[in-house]
């Protein structure tokens, strides 16, 4: 099992989007604020050539991805799930073994149902869980903070997105330092 006080490396790392769709991404709490900390996290990780994975919560009615995050994923094909968890799609955990990545970094919706069950099912995996905070959310504040609470307790680390970056860059004398950084002004 991964240490618990493990930090993110570019080389272990992976960002996995979790069902940010239609109306429903709107209703969440601080949902503006949230989009665009999902958006920064995935310009740096694809900057940075960090893996993304995008998954959909049944898009034939929950609609797709809402279009601030969908612009920035271009080339890359969202996964269509039914299940709430990731881990319960065969496709999403094959893409995942695929990527030889054991440093998952979460963001997505809803915090306390699809992100949290997500989390638990890798974490289960033995999986080193990244829970990016300020790109998650619920539609109540309060279920967001009790799958926060959670979630640390299963052993998911906690972090931010300006935190992440950070640590995958490593140094200020990182090739990609600027261009990273220029997402968070």
């Amino acid at each position: 099992m991964p240490d618990q006080t493990e930090r993110l490396t570019p080389d272990n790392a992976l960002l996995l989007l979790v069902d940010v769709q239609g109306k429903l991404a709107r209703l969440m709490h601080e949902s503006e604020a949230m989009i665009g900390q999902q958006a920064i996290m995935i310009e740096a990780c694809r900057i940075l050539d960090v893996p993304i994975i995008w998954a959909e919560q049944l898009p034939e009615k929950l609609g797709p991805t809402v279009p601030e995050l969908s612009e920035k994923l271009d080339g890359l094909q969202p996964m269509a799930k039914s299940s709430f968890g990731c881990c319960d799609d065969p496709a999403i955990m094959q893409a995942i073994a695929d990527s030889n990545r054991c440093q998952i970094m979460l963001i997505g919706i809803e915090t306390h149902v699809c992100v949290w069950q997500t989390a638990a099912a890798l974490r289960d995996q033995e999986y080193s869980v990244h829970l990016i905070c300020d790109a998650v959310s619920s539609r109540a504040r309060f279920n967001r903070d009790i799958a926060f609470r959670r979630m640390q307790s299963a052993g998911v680390h906690l972090s931010n997105v300006e935190m992440a970056l950070f640590e995958l860059m490593i140094d200020a004398k990182h090739a990609r330092f600027r261009d990273v950084t220029r997402l968070l002004k």
